[in-house]
């Protein structure tokens, strides 16, 4: 080994130190392409969180749109509620005082009519409406309209009550028994019952004063009876005239008239 020249000994350790760097570039390259490796799947990584965070900012701005959506039909919804609620408390409120002056009503005409007898007049509220029905042996002669003198005292009792409750409406109705009646004055049941009432209505108005614009007559004849026909007592049941105090019409509707509903 002394003997080596140091050309030789030169040539020896350069090719030592060449495979040693052969080895660490082998080395250095393996981990540089894992490193390489690595860093790829940290970027295709990097690139879906930064999609699915994109995608999750563009959800999040259609659920705001939603949410806002929905929000506002809410609103719109208990708007409409609030609504309906208030006109239901309205409406509870006037159909009670209706009932309240209906019974005022009834009271005021049962006591100017106390001394009147029961089975010829009798008052009682149907339907929400006070109803006065008088028997036509009170009113009529037999198969006559002309009212009898003794009738129209109770007429004059009515027409006050009447007059004092100038927001009502009157409607007179005639009745008739299913007996046929035909004479020089009258064809039918039906003639009679329309007579029977216009003779009612025309004794409010010219004795009595009711405004004409607040009264209707009309005839019923034979087909509402409120008795059986087959009976002498049924039959004098249903030959009645009946007269109906009413809300004017265009206040009822208007007390039934819903707010309106918003979109």
């Amino acid at each position: 080994m002394r003997k080596l020249s140091f050309p030789l000994m030169a040539m020896m350790l350069l090719l030592l130190t060449s495979s040693c760097n052969k080895k660490k570039i082998t080395t250095l390259e393996t981990e540089l392409a894992a490193k390489e490796k690595e860093v790829e799947q940290l970027k295709e990584q990097v690139d879906y969180l930064q999609n699915t965070s994109s995608s999750l900012l563009d959800q999040m701005a259609d659920l705001s749109v939603i949410n806002k959506t929905g929000a506002e039909s809410i609103k719109k919804s208990l708007d409409n509620i609030g609504q309906q609620y208030s006109f239901i408390q309205d409406l509870t409120t006037k159909i009670q005082s209706k009932d309240s002056l209906n019974l005022a009503l009834v009271m005021n005409l049962k006591r100017s009519l106390s001394n009147v007898n029961d089975e010829d007049v009798q008052v009682e509220v149907k339907g929400g409406v006070v109803y006065v029905s008088i028997s036509d042996k009170l009113l009529f002669q037999s198969g006559s309209s002309r009212i009898n003198s003794a009738a129209k005292q109770v007429l004059e009792k009515l027409a006050i009550v009447i007059n004092d409750h100038n927001d009502l409406n009157i409607l007179v109705e005639g009745h008739t028994d299913d007996v046929p009646i035909s004479n020089s004055c009258t064809q039918d049941n039906w003639d009679l019952s329309v007579k029977r009432a216009t003779s009612v209505v025309r004794t409010l108005q010219q004795d009595y004063y009711v405004s004409p614009e607040r009264l209707t007559a009309a005839g019923r004849s034979e087909y509402v009876p409120k008795a059986d026909n087959n009976t002498s007592d049924g039959r004098s049941t249903n030959r009645r005239t009946e007269i109906i105090i009413t809300p004017k019409l265009d206040q009822f509707f208007k007390l039934l008239e819903a707010p309106e509903v918003m979109n």
